[in-house]
């Protein structure tokens, strides 16, 4: 699966020129320049949607009507299947907005090619690479004046597609739609890198063998969100769900996969057992790291041994990862049985500073990793 994602991305992909033909440009009423400029001055996360957003249907043969169309309410029957089945994808990625105004977006084939295999696990129609890259370009020059400019900041896009045909019946459904919105966006958690407070949850769990927790589907973060609401009454920012076979080792956040980072400088994930989703930020950090010469490695880590690495000082830092937060520092560990804290270090500053470099083109793009859109 990872080893398909990488080679997937790794291929050439035509200009963005080129590619924004695919999707007709519709012309609506837009917001005024200063709505946008007061938005993108304090923009939240998800909070607020730009101008326009992209559209194809699929009708039982092919994507059909691609375009890019006023952001706004959409129409769907009571009996649209999404409502009732639960088959939809999505993705997330960002525009960012470098020093000399253009605006360049990171490892879209990626997203690309894990929408598709999202796809195929959930009987949805595959969307050819090329459309999607063509989806996220027409969003964002449509919408280029609401990219914002400071570190950090980012115009965040959510690609998705859902059932829509109208029936009652247990079976994967004929006509789908497919959409990219779009909403300027700051740093998830906070200025900068915030430390976060994480609960480890022993009752429940996002995903299980054989399920869909290694792909983006609305169900598993559904399934996260009401152990995630008890750890924040009780002062928590996240969950850290453990592997549903045992119940004893790492498995993800509700929305990031995890890092340990160990005194002796190696750095442990745990590795892609089909219930972990292979995040573009995962993929990234580890490429990071083994580049700098770090033993990064991709393995079975038990909640015990971070327990005890902790409180022996082995266990140096520990991070959540993911497109929207991109880094978080786990400052603290805890649940019914213990409470622990860690003390930080160096390692989540600097993939933090050179991945928001990068993609802010402030760094070099040794991986190739970035694509211009405008």
């Amino acid at each position: 699966m990872q080893e398909e994602l990488e080679n997937i991305s790794a291929r050439p992909i035509a200009s963005a020129d080129s590619l924004a033909q695919k999707f007709m440009f519709v012309q609506g009423q837009e917001a005024s320049d200063d709505v946008v400029r007061e938005l993108k001055a304090n923009p939240g996360f998800g909070n607020a949607f730009a101008d326009y957003m992209a559209r194809a249907t699929w009708t039982g043969q092919q994507w059909e009507n691609p375009s890019v169309v006023p952001y706004g309410p959409i129409s769907l029957d009571p009996a649209g299947s999404v409502l009732h089945y639960g088959q939809e994808i999505f993705e997330g990625l960002k525009a960012y907005r470098h020093e000399d105004g253009s605006v360049w977006t990171f490892r879209p084939t990626y997203n690309a090619a894990r929408l598709n295999m999202s796809a195929r696990r959930l009987a949805i129609p595959e969307l050819p690479v090329e459309d999607f890259v063509a989806s996220i370009v027409s969003v964002v020059r449509a919408n280029e004046r609401w990219v914002p400019s400071e570190m950090g900041t980012s115009l965040y896009l959510r690609p998705f597609t859902f059932a829509s045909e109208a029936f009652l019946g247990v079976r994967a459904a004929t006509k789908y739609e497919y959409m990219v919105v779009a909403s300027p966006a700051s740093a998830y958690f906070g200025d900068g890198v915030k430390a976060i407070d994480v609960w480890v949850d022993r009752t429940y769990h996002r995903a299980g063998p054989g399920g869909m927790g290694n792909v983006k589907t609305g169900g598993n973060y559904a399934a996260s969100l009401l152990p995630k609401l008890v750890s924040h009454d009780a002062g928590f920012d996240e969950v850290l769900f453990l592997d549903a076979a045992t119940n004893t080792n790492l498995d993800e956040l509700g929305g990031m996969n995890v890092f340990v980072v160990y005194a002796d400088g190696h750095v442990e994930t745990p590795a892609l057992s089909g219930n972990i989703l292979p995040g573009a930020t995962r993929s990234s950090i580890l490429q990071l790291l083994r580049a700098r010469g770090v033993d990064a490695r991709e393995t079975t880590i038990s909640l015990q041994s971070v327990i005890d690495g902790v409180k022996s000082g082995d266990v140096a830092e520990m991070f959540a990862c993911g497109t929207a937060a991109v880094v978080a520092p786990i400052g603290r560990l805890a649940s019914d049985d213990f409470d622990v804290r860690l003390p930080g270090g160096d390692v989540v500053q600097s993939v933090y500073e050179e991945l928001v470099g990068i993609q802010m083109g402030r760094v070099e793009d040794r991986f190739g990793w970035c694509y211009r859109i405008c």
